[in-house]
């Protein structure tokens, strides 16, 4: 590998390897993974040196995360601030919503805020944040062009700009959806909108933008009423179950998508895009690496 040194120290059964990665595109990063020799690791560690040998990884931080998060009260927003309240790399969490999430937590803060195309207002108190988690959205149905533009493209778009001017050390991480038309110039509105909408976001002066596009989506925690897919999911459960054992790659449970979210400001990865594949390679690597 191009660049890395590897260090070996033992002390008892335990073996520790931290790999320094430079390259002329990526500054020097401190990767600490801690195993035991007869814990059965070893093929966890050898498939995590191929993702490093490869480069998907590779903004590896030994900072804590202090995340926003937008959607909490939605399906995948409220996965992904669960998720986030439960990890130990992540001490802050930020959650900017129209009504309250009924979480209580000692790393979340919540501000009720009722327009999202403008939060300028907001300034100071999203300052310090290095990581966005944005799982806001809605749907096409029953909407034309410009009323989607607006809610999804405007909306997003102003959030963000705002949201780079206060926080340019930020990973920006944006949920998408599979069929996104990164041309702008296909025949389904939704898909123009969105890929409209991952191509200015990947333009603004962040650190680093994640574009998630997920498709059929299995949650963790039970849904609510005021949630999309609280009518549909126990129609489409089956459906998605034995998708996923046949076409895996259109189907992802939510605990992976928050998994790849946080990773993705720990760890970093290579794409700017995650398909399916990539978010679950992603959400792995949390197997793959604890913290000293």
């Amino acid at each position: 590998m191009e660049g890395a040194e590897t260090i070996w120290s033992y002390t008892g059964c335990i073996q520790e390897r931290a790999i320094l990665i430079s390259s002329d595109s990526i500054t020097v990063k401190t990767f600490l993974c801690i195993f035991s020799h007869d814990s059965g690791k070893q093929e966890e560690i050898k498939e995590f040196l191929v993702y490093v040998r490869r480069s998907k990884f590779n903004t590896i931080s030994m900072e804590k995360i202090k995340v926003i998060i937008t959607g909490a009260t939605g399906m995948v927003g409220e996965g992904v601030l669960y998720e986030c309240l439960q990890h130990a790399d992540v001490e802050k969490v930020l959650v900017i919503t129209r009504n309250p999430t009924g979480y209580s937590n000692s790393k979340l803060t919540e501000i009720i805020h009722s327009n999202f195309l403008d939060i300028s207002s907001l300034a100071e108190s999203i300052k310090g944040y290095n990581a966005c988690y944005f799982c806001l959205g809605v749907t096409s149905l029953g909407k034309n062009e410009a009323e989607y533009t607006e809610l999804t493209y405007t909306l997003t778009t102003n959030f963000a700009a705002t949201l780079s001017m206060c926080n340019p050390d930020m990973t920006f991480c944006y949920v998408s959806g599979a069929g996104t038309d990164s041309s702008e110039k296909g025949r389904n509105m939704w898909a123009r909108v969105k890929g409209k909408t991952e191509n200015y976001l990947m333009k603004l002066p962040f650190k680093k933008v994640y574009n998630f596009r997920p498709a059929g989506i299995i949650p963790f925690l039970p849904l609510k009423p005021s949630q999309t897919y609280y009518k549909s999911y126990k129609f489409l459960k089956w459906l998605l179950l034995f998708m996923k054992t046949v076409a895996p790659n259109y189907v992802i449970n939510l605990k992976d998508i928050a998994a790849a979210m946080i990773n993705s400001s720990l760890i970093g990865y290579d794409k700017n895009i995650l398909e399916v594949k990539d978010i679950r390679v992603l959400a792995k690597a949390n197997q793959l690496y604890r913290r000293k």
